[in-house]
């Protein structure tokens, strides 16, 4: 058999692979467009047209340079009172009494806490805000351990394991996008 008649016969398999291979592809792009909120499970569609996708941003204030150039009217006020990691931080941590709070620096520290009065073991948590979306990048949380021995003044402090100050971030996260649901429904009404 010559070569001529070999891919003359195997050119129907060819065709119908690439075929497959097209309609996966296509199939795959299509899914890729879309993306569920892992909180609320609704589909969170993507605009695909980058040029649009850069409108949209823009409108919204954002962009690769932020506000650098445009007329940003906020005020550290403002930042307190509409950005959504502020808020669901604050109410995440509402149990423990606050020692600083800069939303200008985009810090907050709390005191030293205990759940029992007569404890010797207490815990602080920083939370440091670097950016204003609603992502797990977004802040960063660190919390400190301080014990000490009983009847003294005597005390030693030391990082917590980062499964707590994880445990804090989610839920400071998942605050989040619960507060930014319902302002978006507020809105829409």
């Amino acid at each position: 058999m010559s070569f001529y008649l070999i891919i003359k016969q195997n050119l129907k398999l060819i065709r119908s692979m690439i075929s497959s291979i097209k309609w996966f592809l296509v199939i795959i792009l299509l899914a890729s467009c879309a993306k569920v909120d892992s909180v609320t499970g609704e589909k969170v569609l993507i605009e695909p047209n980058p040029v649009k996708r850069a409108e949209i941003e823009r409108d919204k204030g954002g962009g690769i340079l932020g506000t650098i150039g445009g007329n940003n009217k906020q005020t550290t006020f403002s930042f307190g009172t509409s950005n959504v990691l502020w808020r669901a931080t604050l109410k995440s941590l509402d149990f423990i009494p606050l020692q600083s709070v800069d939303y200008a620096g985009g810090v907050l520290v709390t005191d030293w806490y205990s759940e029992t009065d007569n404890s010797n073991n207490f815990i602080k948590i920083t939370v440091k805000f670097l950016s204003n979306d609603v992502k797990n990048t977004s802040i960063q949380v660190v919390s400190h351990k301080k014990i000490c021995s009983k009847g003294s003044d005597n005390c030693s402090v030391a990082l917590m394991s980062d499964n707590f100050s994880n445990e804090i971030k989610d839920s400071i996260i998942q605050t989040a996008r619960l507060l930014k649901i319902e302002d978006e429904k507020k809105l829409k009404k």
